[in-house]
């Protein structure tokens, strides 16, 4: 039964200090693209409030999150290979233990070995009190029923800081100047820079391995944009070139784009026509105009969020003309 051992204060694992004053505190982020983006708000609330981050996630994160000027460490496979980590990742900090206590390490993913590498690792893991961890957290907080998934992580965070305060009404994300830098070139050299291009995500996560989540309608749709003489741009991650070659055919490929620059090259299109994927959401971060083309699989808490998106979702798939309506209104 989950359980809440709080208080009603920042934790104190989390009092060592660093450069400048500021206290320590790691936070090991989501597994999934869209989960980190979501995440975003609170991140910047734990900042705001005086800590000094040091994330640890996926290797794609540190990309990500490059304009953040956060810094991220790689997390390797595997539970001991990953508590060696933060082991070492404590020593170069020079965290020890304050008055007995270690440092803390606030966990935003909810499973058992993510606590378990916490505390191999020398840290005091804080989170919510799911999949039989509770034993392993310093602070094991009960996860209450959110409106929307990116709430968790602001409740997580109102808990550990012991304050409350309203969730913003948008994420945001700005790519590094670098990564700004690296789309307007593409862009350039494909001669998009005064013409208006629209940018396709038709691919899901890893865990939608029946691709019941994939809008049917995207060759279609690129059909239709080609007859308009509209420019079409799809970026495949790894193992996902041939289906975009296939499903795209008249699409400009962008393959082996870091996420930073993805998302700068879809704050210039004219529109992004994603469905639930975490490209979406990394195009509402951005400002891109996102139309999010979410069908009976997909759960509304999980929608993208950001001051220019259209959600379509509804029992039955949009049609292509809707989605074009959307894209062009």
């Amino acid at each position: 039964m989950p359980h809440d051992r709080s208080a009603a204060q920042p934790a104190p694992a989390g009092t060592s200090s660093v450069a400048g004053g500021r206290a320590l505190l790691a936070v090991r982020l989501c597994n999934w693209v869209g989960e980190v983006v979501l995440a975003l708000p609170t991140l910047r609330r734990l900042e705001a409030a005086g800590y000094e981050l040091q994330l640890v996630g996926r290797g794609w994160a540190r990309a990500l999150l490059e304009g953040t000027g956060w810094p991220v460490l790689a997390r390797p496979p595997g539970l001991w290979p990953a508590g060696r980590q933060l082991a070492a990742l404590r020593r170069q900090l020079a965290a020890p233990a304050v008055a007995g206590r270690r440092p803390a390490a606030l966990l935003l993913t909810k499973s058992f070995s993510s606590a378990l590498e916490a505390r191999l690792g020398g840290w005091n893991p804080v989170g919510y009190a799911r999949d039989g961890r509770s034993l392993l957290l310093t602070q094991a907080y009960a996860l209450p029923s959110f409106e929307h998934a990116s709430h968790a992580y602001w409740h997580l965070a109102s808990r550990f800081l012991g304050t409350t305060a309203p969730y913003p009404t948008e994420v945001m994300l700005r790519p590094s100047i670098a990564q700004s830098e690296r789309a307007a070139a593409l862009l350039q050299a494909h001669g998009l820079t005064a013409r208006p291009f629209i940018v396709l995500c038709p691919f899901s996560g890893a865990d939608d391995r029946e691709a019941r989540k994939v809008w049917p309608g995207f060759a279609a749709l690129g059909e239709r944009l080609a007859d308009r003489q509209v420019a079409t741009i799809v970026c495949p991650g790894p193992g996902e070139d041939s289906r975009a070659e296939s499903l795209l055919p008249g699409a400009i490929r962008l393959g082996g784009l870091d996420l930073g620059a993805y998302g700068a090259l879809m704050a210039s299109a004219q529109a992004v026509v994603a469905n639930d994927t975490g490209p979406g959401h990394l195009a509402a971060a951005v400002g891109a105009r996102l139309i999010a083309v979410y069908g009976p699989q997909s759960v509304a808490a999980w929608r993208p969020l950001g001051p220019r998106v259209t959600l379509l979702h509804r029992p039955e798939w949009a049609s292509v003309e809707q989605v074009l309506a959307a894209a062009f209104d």
